[in-house]
């Protein structure tokens, strides 16, 4: 075990995504207002990685241009070949590397940082050269399955278009992110073959061929199904918006702020609300608004890139634009500043 030990992140950035039915690459739509690979990168930053990758392809430089403000290195996968192949695009930028290796997806926006530590950590601890994030799913339709050996060790993982009737019938699945020794992760994909349904380097191979190499393959059970799965439709990107909006208020609520009804109450991560403050419902604050204490905003409200004083009431169904409002001020329904 070597708590010590360097860590670089893999992100893969540079599919299409075609069930989103748009024309914009699948990782820059937007979840509860940042694109959702902000969201990826900002569950990655509390593990303090020495180095962290953004594997592009698809509108590249769109997807660059949304990572300014981020310390990471772009590599780009010109031709859509595989997870594994996006890996092999990675390689170049980890030259002389020697340490772990976290893999993980740009379409996983509810992923959080506690359970990627907690994941590392146990890699760690195992002193395992490989360990694969799994998660059970009562409908697994889609996913890659886990197929363990009788002690319960991973012994591979099957890609849904190459199980069998049985293997399908499998819950436990393959959450798509791994973390691995860097000298095994890279010699294993160069042995990956494109012997398969899809034609393509499976990333998934690797448990496969650490297990023929007599490694024993680890696995990091993830508690919560719902964050690891990918956003690949915008019903599935509705569904991440609400969560992430319900982890919010959340803690604003445990912050002191009142909410009637939360789950129409939409405060953006760059906004701030003060203690004591009461909001009704149906209530939108975006942009760096920033509210002070002892508020009472009634239904309908929308507030934009405002300054808000403290012991303000704002009136039913008013909107706030780019304004500054004074403490102890009551304002009338209907209001538009």
């Amino acid at each position: 075990m070597n708590d010590n030990a360097p860590l670089a992140v893999i992100i893969l950035a540079a599919g299409k995504g075609t069930r989103m039915k748009s024309t914009r690459a699948k990782v820059l739509h937007e979840v509860f207002y940042r694109p959702m690979l902000h969201h990826v990168l900002d569950a990655t930053a509390p593990l303090n990685p020495d180095k962290t990758i953004v594997v592009v392809g698809h509108q590249k430089a769109a997807v660059e241009a949304v990572l300014a403000g981020y310390d990471v290195t772009c590599c780009e996968q010109e031709e859509q070949n595989g997870t594994g192949h996006a890996v092999l695009c990675a390689r170049p930028a980890l030259t002389g590397f020697t340490g772990d290796v976290m893999i993980l997806c740009g379409d996983s926006p509810l992923l959080q940082a506690k359970h990627l530590s907690d994941m590392r950590d146990a890699h760690r601890r195992h002193g395992s050269r490989l360990t694969i994030m799994t998660t059970s799913l009562e409908s697994p339709t889609g996913y890659g399955r886990i197929i363990s050996d009788d002690s319960g060790a991973v012994s591979a993982v099957i890609e849904e278009k190459d199980a069998t009737h049985q293997q399908r019938a499998i819950n436990e699945i393959n959450a798509g992110i791994y973390i691995g020794d860097a000298d095994f992760l890279f010699d294993a994909l160069s042995r990956v073959t494109t012997d398969n349904s899809q034609g393509e380097i499976y990333l998934t191979d690797i448990v496969e061929i650490g297990v023929g190499d007599g490694l024993t393959v680890e696995k990091y059970e993830h508690p919560h199904p719902d964050h690891v799965l990918g956003v690949n439709s915008k019903i599935e990107l509705s569904l991440a918006h609400q969560e992430i909006q319900r982890r919010r208020n959340a803690e604003l609520m445990a912050q002191g702020v009142t909410m009637l009804d939360p789950a129409t109450i939409s405060i953006a991560p760059t906004a701030s609300v003060g203690s004591d403050c009461r909001l009704t419902s149906q209530i939108t604050v975006t942009g760096t608004s920033t509210i002070g204490s002892g508020c009472t905003i009634e239904p309908g409200v929308c507030i934009d890139n405002s300054v808000i004083g403290d012991a303000v009431q704002i009136g039913a169904n008013s909107v706030m634009r780019n304004c500054t409002i004074d403490n102890n001020q009551c304002i009338d329904p209907l209001t538009r500043i």
